[in-house]
Order: C-alpha cells, then sequence, then structure tokens
C-alpha cells in the first residue's frame, strides 16, 4: 500500500507496487441513483438474453420508456463487467496485455470425479445504493461452491482470498479454469496455482461458454437470491450471499445430479475415490 508519509516519494512507492501516481490521486465518483437503477435492469436483461449486445440492450431500454444512448449503455456495462455471448474478449474484466495466459486444457476433456477441475468467475452484485463484485470457486464435477468473497473494487486480492480458501479446506485439484480476466492473470493469483503445481486453465478469446458452470451458477444466484432482496449495504450482501450458497450447496436439489444436492455429490465422490 501507498503511505503518503512513507519515507520514499509518492512516485516511487507507486511503481513499487505498480500503480500508476494518478490512479493513486484518483477519488472514484459513485454512480448515480438513477444510473444504479439502470445498471441493474442491465444486469437482469443480461441474464434473460445473454447474447444482446450493447444495440439491442439500449433498444430493449428504450421500449421500456428509459432515456438512453448506446454509449451510456457500453459505459455501464464496462463498469459492471459484461459482455454479450458472442465472439470476443472474456467477460468481467479485460485482459491485462502484460500478463501470461495459460491455454484451455477442458477441451475435450471428461470430468468423473471431484477435485479434478475447478473454476472460478466474477459476476457484479447490485445493491439499494451501489454494488460490489464477487467471486466464486466450484468444484466443476459436483457444481459444490468451495469458496468466495464479495469487493468493492476489482484488484487480485479478493480473489487470491478465495482461492487460498478453497485450497486450505478442500486440497488441491488438478486442474484451475479461470477467463482471461486480469485478476485471474496476475502473479499473485497465478503463484498459488503454480506453487502447488496446479494445472493452469483459461478459456480462450471468444468462447464465453467455456465456463458455462459458473455461468449457470450466476443465473441462480441472482434469480433465487439478489433480485429478491433491495441489500442496504455490503454486509447486508454479504450475509445474503453466504445464506444462498449454504442453501445452493446443502439443500438445493441439482437435476443434474440425479437430485443430489451439491455438497451430497461432493462428499459422496470423496468416499468413491478413498
Amino acid at each position: 500500500m501507498v503511505e503518503p508519509e512513507g519515507k520514499l516519494s509518492i512516485r516511487r512507492q507507486c511503481e513499487l507496487v505498480g500503480v500508476s501516481r494518478s490512479g493513486w490521486y484518483y477519488e472514484p465518483v459513485a454512480e448515480s441513483a438513477e444510473d444504479l437503477a439502470l445498471m441493474r435492469r442491465i444486469d437482469e436483461l443480461h441474464l434473460a438474453t445473454p447474447f444482446f449486445g450493447s444495440r439491442r440492450l439500449c433498444q430493449e431500454l428504450r421500449r421500456e420508456g428509459r432515456r438512453v444512448n448506446r454509449k451510456r449503455v457500453q459505459r455501464l456495462m464496462q463498469v459492471m463487467g459484461l459482455v454479450a455471448l458472442a465472439p470476443q474478449p472474456p467477460p468481467t474484466s479485460e485482459r491485462a496485455p502484460e500478463h501470461p495466459c495459460y491455454p484451455y486444457l477442458l477441451r475435450n476433456l471428461s470430468v468423473t470425479r471431484v477435485n479434478q477441475v475447478w473454476a472460478a468467475d466474477i459476476t457484479y452484485l447490485p445493491m439499494a445504493h451501489g454494488f460490489l463484485y464477487l467471486v466464486a470457486i466450484l468444484d466443476w464435477y459436483s457444481r459444490r461452491v468451495l469458496a468466495w468473497r464479495v469487493s468493492n473494487t476489482l484488484e487480485s486480492r479478493f480473489c487470491v482470498e478465495a482461492l487460498e480458501d478453497a485450497l486450505s479446506r478442500y486440497g488441491t485439484p488438478e486442474i484451475f479454469n479461470t477467463d482471461q480476466g486480469a485478476q485471474f492473470t496476475a502473479d499473485a493469483f497465478t503463484r498459488v496455482l503454480r506453487e502447488r503445481e496446479i494445472k493452469i486453465s483459461m478459456d480462450g478469446k471468444g468462447r464465453c461458454l467455456d465456463n458455462v458452470f459458473v455461468e449457470r451458477l450466476w443465473r441462480s444466484l441472482k434469480y433465487e437470491e439478489v433480485y429478491l432482496h433491495a441489500y442496504d449495504g455490503a454486509r447486508e450482501a454479504t450475509a445474503g450471499v453466504a445464506r444462498y450458497f449454504e442453501f445452493y450447496n446443502e439443500r438445493r436439489p441439482h437435476q443434474a445430479l440425479g437430485y443430489q444436492t451439491p455438497a451430497e455429490f461432493y462428499r459422496a465422490g470423496l468416499r468413491e475415490a478413498a
């Protein structure tokens, strides 16, 4: 962290932590209440019609009587990390050109056991006054949510915390899959995987369905929890997500798992592997 009263100059401290001086001095301006309401509606439309880009979303919003233009919709989608399901850069965050990327390892791979493949992704969480970002780590085979964190920024730290939590509680997967977002390509994140000799897999550019199981998790979370509550703040939102993931893991039957819950299916998979 940059310390204004530190022995080193602000310029040198920014160089050491890899941020620009303008970025350190910048004070973000909160979104207006009108934009927050619009962002929530864009998020709802995106889940219902994920193949709609900014042009079609703009038209849908105008049909509802909202005075918007495409430039405004594009800006808000960028803030939220939303892109249409079409060939283009991966969702939620843009790739950092200076970060190395890894090949996609799941193509034609048969996932047949727990802890064979884990996956992670980030989504936008609307609140009554503001918004948060949520990262979740999922066991691909059982669909169990292994760890998650919320944050008010898209820095890598909350993703690393979720990863370390999952590894400490559930062991080591063979493959870890993400998109090419800067949070996941950052050395702070990939180093944790490399040190444990976990194979790193990243969705290819324009392959928006490579992490489809996590995308389905987001849809369930938002329609069954987030959109039913107008969270007043981060504490209430965090409690709501915790409540839902406990329900999702332990009490919500999953059709693809033979109507077992993800936790039941995960534990059965561990017994089979023992």
